[in-house]
């Protein structure tokens, strides 16, 4: 379990640019057999919530929050021989970000989702270009889409996105999400078919990875 003690410590330790005190907190939770959810969601998701707010507020420079970022994705990795073990379903799935969006870690974090719960997540990272995605999603032809977008000036690039994509597979499910959304701008999605708005991770299990708990 991550007590606030704990997190208070770890996020002290990634305010400072520690990997390795970070990665001896990190090691300690997996040994102790924690859930993948818990740290994804308790530790790994909430720090960074947390780093985004400061730096939006000033409180610490763009060169500190790139540093927590990189930390972040390496602790991640240290969690893969428990989400790549996963039995998988032959279901499939791309996740990227909106052009122009440079703060990959969240959608890095749904595609280990996928993974977990036994899809092939196809991660392809910061600022894809919508050709090159859709002939991506041409040659892999997925059963879900998922685009993350961080910054809320981005709105307007997720839309035309989701415009093109929506033209060329029509049928297609678009799992839209992130930060961008903390301010509003999901009323120009509730109309789209097959277009849906995720807010969380517990949200995407629930409604997506593992709908028959519901």
């Amino acid at each position: 379990m991550i007590d606030n003690k704990l997190f208070l410590t770890y996020q002290s330790s990634l305010l400072s640019g520690s990997r390795s005190g970070c990665t001896q907190i990190v090691n300690g939770l997996i040994k102790s057999e924690i859930s993948i959810k818990e740290l994804y969601i308790n530790l790994f998701q909430r720090s960074m919530y947390e780093v985004g707010t400061l730096w939006e507020q000033n409180k610490i420079s763009v060169a500190t929050e790139h540093l927590c970022t990189s930390v972040t994705e390496y602790l991640i990795s240290l969690c893969y021989p428990s989400i790549f073990s996963a039995e998988h379903t032959g279901k499939k799935a791309i996740i990227t970000c909106t052009p122009g969006e440079y703060h990959q870690i969240g959608a890095r974090m749904v595609a280990d989702y996928f993974e977990l719960h036994g899809w092939d997540g196809y991660y392809l990272g910061a600022d894809t270009p919508a050709d090159e995605l859709i002939k991506f999603t041409t040659e892999k032809l997925p059963d879900l889409m998922a685009i993350s977008i961080s910054v809320s000036f981005n709105h307007a690039n997720l839309l035309r996105l989701v415009d093109k994509i929506r033209h060329t597979f029509p049928d297609l499910t678009i799992l839209v999400g992130g930060q961008g959304f903390r301010w509003g701008g999901d009323e120009a999605f509730q109309s789209l078919e097959n277009i849906y708005l995720i807010r969380s991770l517990d949200e995407l299990e629930t409604k997506f990875l593992n709908p028959q708990a519901t």
